[in-house]
């Protein structure tokens, strides 16, 4: 057997890099590499390599990160059941049994939540309503509606921000999922959700921004992430078109994840982000900024 092999199955057995650098030692030492003396005493040799790549500290309990130690909170929407009652007894105002009282109010169903961002639209516009999509973004409309209808999925409703790039996206993407509902929302409109960490150079919207826009930001998510009324018999497919700020901080709060961390993430113009929520209180995101349906020449992020 080769020791080229031996040093091959000797890792492969013990899965440790710290076998790889004694092996590799012992055949540099032989010249197994290759390499004459004086090849080696003017450069790195490989057992330095080699070194150079192991960490400064190892041991078998620093090499996966630490957990933060942060629980999930099952009731982060305040619809959790369970804190009605007591060491399962009801509360004094209630006449029912206890348990099926509990059970009566849990969520059964499942809400499945498309989240899209509007098409590509006019920058240079002079305010709201000269915002609109450019022949561009009303094509990416076209494949984001082509594709909602291609999940075959039954949606419930689609709700939209009331900012123009978003109100037209919506009704492109509406001609494609006929009998589904169409809402406006003014909570979904664009802004500054809160300021970002780590902050950027190109963006900064001052304090009283961040105070009024942040506050209708969030009172959007409370309104539309939550699990399912306990009334709600089957799963629910909703859409929702707003933007891009919008549905990033909504993916770090449903996440639990630190909520400043929103612009770490991008989003392509016209693409789908779908959280799902379960009756339990668990959050899913199952895609974040689907795009992939478009054609790559028809991508864009502004």
């Amino acid at each position: 057997m080769s020791y080229r092999r031996t040093i091959k199955l000797v890792c492969g057995f013990a899965g440790g890099s710290a076998v790889l650098v004694v092996a590799a030692a012992a055949a540099e030492s032989r010249g197994y590499f290759g390499d004459t003396q004086g090849e080696r005493s003017g450069q790195w040799s490989r057992f330095n390599i080699l070194q150079a790549a192991q960490p400064a500290t190892w041991s078998t309990g620093n090499h996966t990160v630490a957990s933060t130690g942060h629980a999930w909170d099952f009731n982060w929407d305040k619809r959790d059941p369970s804190p009605l009652f007591t060491h399962g007894k009801k509360k004094e105002n209630s006449s029912e049994d206890p348990s099926s009282e509990q059970e009566n109010g849990k969520p059964k169903a499942t809400r499945n939540i498309l989240f899209i961002r509007h098409s590509q639209y006019n920058l240079s516009g002079n305010g709201d309503h000269e915002r609109i999509l450019t022949p561009l973004g009303r094509e990416q409309a076209e494949f984001t509606g082509q594709r909602l209808a291609a999940l075959g999925l039954k949606y419930d409703i689609m709700v939209y921000s009331t900012m123009a790039r978003a109100t037209e996206t919506a009704n492109i993407i509406s001609k494609h999922l006929p009998g589904v509902e169409l809402v406006s929302c003014d909570l979904l409109r664009e802004g500054a959700p809160i300021e970002p960490v780590p902050p950027v150079n190109h963006w900064k919207p001052d304090a009283v921004q961040y105070h009024e826009d942040g506050a209708r930001i969030e009172a959007a998510f409370r309104r539309y992430i939550h699990r399912a009324d306990p009334k709600q018999k089957e799963d629910s497919y909703e859409i929702i078109v707003c933007h891009a700020n919008v549905i990033r901080y909504f993916v770090c709060r449903a996440l639990q994840f630190p909520p400043e961390g929103w612009l770490r993430m991008g989003l392509n113009n016209g693409s789908i982000t779908w959280l799902t929520v379960r009756p339990s209180g668990r959050v899913a995101l199952r895609t974040l900024g689907d795009s992939g349906f478009m054609p790559p020449d028809k991508l864009t992020r502004t």
